[in-house]
């Protein structure tokens, strides 16, 4: 079977699970994210593997189904923790049923296994190419629309300006501590820095706007 074919029964494949998913049936907005997120972290994890030299066909597929099991409820932190071993467990038969040589297999399941802690729960190698996964994953958490979930999150609308002030400007200071994180490749630090750069510039701008709300 062609890669490119693998790719395209990875994404029916994903459709097809959210849709059956009794945990989404009524969570639209929660289902829409996580989808709409794994598509942008495959399209991320394209890049990498292009520019790195990767089995760019390998990432996509493992970037698509590295959040899989979020069809699930997850009843704790620890399951929720776990999420990327159980992604593997959903994704390995199925890329085992569409053919998928098994040394092919075998990187895309350990990639997704340790994308969230770095630990799997079966023999694997930590190659760029399986760190990728969880680097891809990360860059796409600090893109635009997460401004507007961490800012929804803590209820910035309803704080006092001082409290808006603080907010930003631990926020800031978090952000800045980021930049001192390993990533598996070149491509993957640099959209990783490209990223933090972009947020911290719009809450720079928007602690501005919060001095600037008070009378001099």
């Amino acid at each position: 079977m062609r890669a490119e074919n693998c790719v395209e029964l990875a994404m029916e494949f994903l459709k097809k699970k959210f849709d059956e998913s009794e945990y989404f049936a009524d969570k639209k907005s929660e289902k829409d994210y996580r989808f709409e997120h794994s598509v942008r972290v495959a399209n991320i994890g394209k890049i990498i593997a292009e520019k790195e030299g990767m089995d760019s066909d390998a990432m996509v597929i493992a970037c698509l189904l590295h959040d899989i099991s979020y069809i699930n409820e997850f009843e704790s932190r620890e399951e929720a923790r776990n999420h990327g071993r159980y992604s593997a467990k959903i994704a390995r038969p199925f890329l085992e049923e569409i053919g998928m040589e098994p040394k092919v297999i075998e990187d895309i399941c350990y990639g997704i296994a340790i994308h969230v802690d770095d630990e799997a729960d079966f023999p694997g190698e930590r190659t760029a190419f399986a760190l990728s996964v969880g680097d891809a994953d990360n860059i796409d958490r600090f893109d635009a629309y997460r401004i507007f979930e961490n800012l929804k999150w803590v209820k910035y609308d309803e704080m006092s300006l001082p409290e808006k002030n603080e907010h930003v400007n631990k926020v800031i200071e978090r952000l800045e501590s980021y930049k001192n994180l390993d990533f598996a490749t070149k491509t993957g630090k640099e959209m990783w820095l490209e990223k933090l750069d972009y947020q911290i510039g719009f809450y720079k701008k928007l602690l501005a706007q919060i001095e600037n709300s008070e009378l001099r």
